[in-house]
């Protein structure tokens, strides 16, 4: 069997050597400040070269960049051959590879991969990657190719791209010439097939007016002014938050994270009563809404309302296609607004699955489904049509000329979708299509349902590790007794709800309250981050206030 080329790793890895830190990793990958992250990205194009090895040469995709996360950091991930994220069992890898404290470790910890995963490394390694706009990604991008060097990979640097385009890419990849194609493998082919199904969709229908889109100073500002072109005129968009020249602008007081935790629009924005306003975030994988109403009171629109707006038109269109066969599925996690799920499974009558936070449990749950619907309240998710729905989709034609409709909607819907990840380009698509479909503005959209007041609490900790929770991480089972003493205190608040869950990236405890009011929801949460903080016997940082 083949073995690796000690003296040209060492060689390469002796250009990027491990600092002095620990490195984990997550949901989210490799995440950090970029001047760390050297070493790291090296090897994580040695895992990437392995594990397309592993595969039989299949692509693997590797994409730098760090999200919503401020200017000065950067991170990597790996894009398994169907767009997905990488095998669980390989963040571990990932891991060990990377907190390797030398040459020689990491030489081991290499062959033992190769051993215990039976990797013939005589096999071909494909990857592609792409980055955002960060300054840090080219020289990352220089340690990444030197990874891939040492198994000899063939490589494919895609330039500049949003994170969900590099998902999408690799999937075309890996299923060209099969009955699973894709699509064209490139940011233009993705442009076509978006924008085709798009002009389909809303054919016929009175345009809305146009749709300000804050793009977070990041890669969705060239990519979205790239593609708008595709959608000739079928949409209007007037873009703002678009300076990628000034790096120190990237998430910086606007984009959908901001958004969402500071329940405001971007600052410098001036907005204007009933009309429609979306942010991306600085990789543009995350979507949310919002409107000013006429009491110039803000309205948020998240993932938990994208996801109601998604749900209750699907199952309208499997309905009016005549589709009985096909059921249509809901996922959320915890920080889901509890009248989001009242509204999904009492008034849509759709099944509702908890799970952890993070894509993969999502996305996993989802495909369960026919079509599986899954959304973040922080505005990632995406829609999976399972390949038995898909057959069914394509096969209905319908008995009436209703019926066509719906079909051929549902057909259209179909790939207007990238069903390989969170999508922000896809799901504002997916949102706009409804709207246009129903002529609804925000304001209409938003009373399908009224959100409860929350508030997320963070409490800084020596060791979140302390704490460990079963329920999709909704019921605390250590510290013993912190649960029941949670319990008593939910149960003084009307429509009272509360869950405590360590971070999975830095050493603090979340805790999110919802309750029928707004003072309530303080209150609440104010008194379960005090309790955290009074069970943590290594506490740091200061007690939460029990009221604002």
């Amino acid at each position: 069997m083949a073995t690796v080329n000690v003296n040209n790793l060492n060689a390469l890895s002796d250009l990027h050597k491990k600092p002095d830190a620990n490195f984990t990793y997550g949901t989210a990958g490799f995440r950090m400040k970029a001047e760390l992250l050297d070493s790291v990205i090296f090897r994580t194009g040695i895992l990437a070269a392995l594990r397309s090895k592993k595969l039989d040469g299949k692509v693997i995709g590797c994409m730098i960049t760090a999200s919503h996360n401020p200017a000065e950091d950067n991170g990597v991930k790996l894009v398994d051959p169907m767009g997905e994220m990488l095998e669980g069992s390989w963040e571990a890898h990932a891991t060990a590879l990377s907190n390797a404290e030398s040459n020689e470790h990491l030489i081991d910890y290499i062959h033992s991969m190769v051993s215990s995963l039976k990797i013939d490394l005589t096999k071909p390694a494909n990857v592609v990657f792409g980055r955002d706009t960060r300054p840090s990604g080219e020289s990352l991008v220089a340690a990444l190719a030197d990874g891939l060097k040492v198994l000899d990979a063939t490589v494919t640097d895609y330039g500049i791209l949003t994170t969900p385009q590099l998902h999408y890419i690799t999937r075309c990849l890996n299923t060209a010439g099969t009955p699973e194609a894709y699509g064209e493998p490139t940011a233009e082919g993705y442009y076509k097939k978006l924008a085709a199904a798009f002009k389909v969709l809303v054919e016929g229908k009175t345009k809305l007016s146009a749709l300000t889109l804050d793009c977070a100073n990041g890669v969705g500002a060239p990519k979205f002014k790239e593609f708008l072109p595709h959608l000739d005129d079928a949409l209007s968009v007037k873009i703002v938050n678009d300076d990628v020249d000034n790096p120190s602008k990237l998430n910086l007081n606007s984009g959908a994270d901001f958004v969402k935790t500071q329940q405001r629009g971007p600052i410098g924005l001036k907005m204007a009563p009933q009309e429609r306003y979306a942010s991306f975030d600085g990789d543009a994988d995350r979507l949310v809404y919002y409107y000013q109403d006429d009491d110039n009171t803000f309205k948020l629109l998240d993932g938990d309302k994208i996801a109601g707006l998604a749900a209750m038109y699907i199952i309208d269109l499997v309905k009016a296609a005549g589709i009985d066969s096909i059921s249509v599925g809901v996922v959320q996690t915890a920080y889901a607004n509890g009248a989001s799920t009242q509204y999904l499974r009492n008034s849509l009558n759709v099944p509702v699955s908890c799970v952890s936070t993070g894509v993969k449990h999502l996305h996993h749950e989802a495909l369960k489904y026919d079509v599986g619907v899954y959304f973040e309240a922080n505005g990632h998710g995406t829609v999976l049509f399972s390949p038995s729905a898909l057959k069914t989709i394509h096969s209905t034609e319908g008995s009436n000329p209703a019926q066509a409709v719906a079909a051929r909607s549902l057909r259209a819907l179909s790939e207007v979708i990238n069903q390989t990840v969170g999508d922000a380009f896809s799901d504002l698509l997916l949102v706009e299509t409804i709207l246009t479909q129903r002529q609804w503005t925000p304001k209409v959209w938003d009373q399908a349902y009224t959100d409860l007041p929350n508030r997320l609490v963070k409490v800084v900790v020596k060791d979140r590790s302390i704490f460990k929770t079963v329920d999709a991480e909704r019921k605390l089972v250590e510290p013993a007794g912190i649960q029941d003493a949670i319990d008593a205190i939910v149960l003084k608040f009307r429509d009272g709800r509360s869950f405590v869950r360590p971070s999975g990236t830095e050493d603090v405890v979340r805790v999110y309250a919802e309750a029928a009011t707004r003072p309530e929801t303080d209150e609440l949460a104010y008194r379960i981050g005090g309790l955290v903080f009074d069970y943590n016997s290594n506490g740091s940082g200061t007690r939460p206030r029990e009221f604002l």
